[in-house]
């Protein structure tokens, strides 16, 4: 299936007017709501994902392996005991954090990060636990996935649960080196989980219905693959559709909607360049049985944490989805309209490297940020003026 491509270059976008970074009293000027950056809580290492509690705590991951409670308005000064070691180096570390959908009765949370193994070096694999939240310490369950991958990095990592209680997660294609046959990159391969997203019920079984299940070669898991590095990912509030961005090289950053058995190409198309000397990499942008994205971004704003806005603080805002971007130091507002992205606005911009974009159970948007240039790593809300 093709989809329609939407591509916004900088300067045609719809850009907010920025007022200086500082003070919660600056009012952030948008298309349709005005907004002030409110602090939340500070003093993080590199966070990397939010999530929140029915009781009103925050968990929040930090990349160097600790899990972060947020507690009326203030960071607790102790990590959750009960994380299990990570490879936090480069890209590797505590990832993300999302609560299971009964939590209220079971407590459960899942959490990915990069796993150490001897037969892997340095680099680890991507992998999911599950295990208890009590007492404000975490107590393993079980693994419930760890990808058949090796790499540099590009773990992906991102978790959402859909409305049917499907756990999804990405897992980028580890830097394998686009190079030589493009078709025969790990990424194009049924038989790793190199560039996939990856779709099992809660406890780590495989639903019978994956496209790929019972198919000899392949692993059983995989939704769909020909991802490069997906670290934003969020289930269609209406449709249930499965929403994500991934990091392009050297620009061609995407959204794309994965449905069950589709390629989406990487490497062999796509809309960036090498990194250094901005040299070729795709055989095209196009090709037969390998899927468009439905918005790209030329240059990368190296997108992050995604969410589907759907609360009353923001009402013109509710069905819009919100990126995050890392180089870009941004989030921007997409406006979806029949499965296309037709519009696009940077709403918020130079407050520091956007690790995550959540909404909140009270209607606000959240946004973890890494390295301020006060040295603050904070978490904030935006709120709406009049």
């Amino acid at each position: 299936m093709t989809r329609a491509v939407s591509f916004f270059l900088s300067g045609a976008v719809l850009a907010a007017v920025f007022s200086p970074v500082s003070a919660q009293s600056d009012v952030r000027r948008t298309a349709h709501h005005d907004f002030r950056v409110v602090p939340v809580a500070e003093g993080f290492e590199v966070p990397w994902s939010i999530a929140f509690l029915p009781d009103g705590d925050i968990l929040v991951t930090e990349r160097a392996g600790r899990l972060r409670i947020v507690r009326d308005g203030k960071l607790l000064p102790d990590p959750v005991p009960g994380i299990p070691e990570v490879v936090a180096r480069g890209q590797g570390g505590l990832m993300d954090v999302v609560p299971h959908p009964d939590f209220a009765s079971n407590r459960m949370i899942y959490i990915s990060y990069s796993k150490p193994r001897e037969d892997l070096g340095r680099a680890g694999t991507t992998a999911v636990i599950r295990g208890t939240f009590e007492n404000d310490g975490f107590t393993l369950v079980d693994e419930v996935f760890e990808a058949v991958s090796r790499g540099g990095g590009h773990y992906g990592c991102r978790l959402a649960f859909d409305a049917d209680g499907y756990l999804y997660l990405s897992v980028g294609d580890r830097m394998a080196s686009p190079t030589g046959d493009l078709a025969a990159h790990p990424a194009q391969d049924l038989s790793n989980h190199h560039g996939v997203i990856v779709r099992i019920h809660d406890d780590g079984s495989v639903p019978e219905d994956n496209p790929f299940a019972g198919r000899a070669g392949a692993m059983p898991e995989i939704w769909s693959y020909g991802h490069r590095n997906p670290q934003g990912l969020a289930i269609h509030p209406d449709d249930g559709g499965v929403w994500l961005t991934e990091h392009g090289p050297r620009g061609g950053d995407e959204v794309n909607v994965s449905t069950a058995g589709a390629n989406y190409g990487w490497p062999v198309i796509g809309y960036g360049v090498n990194y250094r000397g901005g040299t070729k990499i795709h055989d095209a942008t196009h090709a037969e049985g390998m899927e468009q994205p439905v918005h790209f971004w030329v240059p990368s704003i190296g997108v992050s944490g995604l969410a589907f806005y759907t609360g009353d603080k923001f009402p013109e805002w509710r069905g819009n989805l919100f990126a995050g971007g890392l180089a870009g130091q941004n989030v921007d507002r997409l406006t979806i309209e029949d499965g296309r992205v037709v519009a696009r606005e940077t709403i918020l911009q130079g407050m520091g490297r956007v690790r995550d974009v959540r909404e909140g159970p009270d209607g606000y948007i959240y946004v973890a940020l890494e390295a301020r240039g006060d040295g603050q790593t904070p978490i904030v809300r935006l709120e709406p003026v009049g």
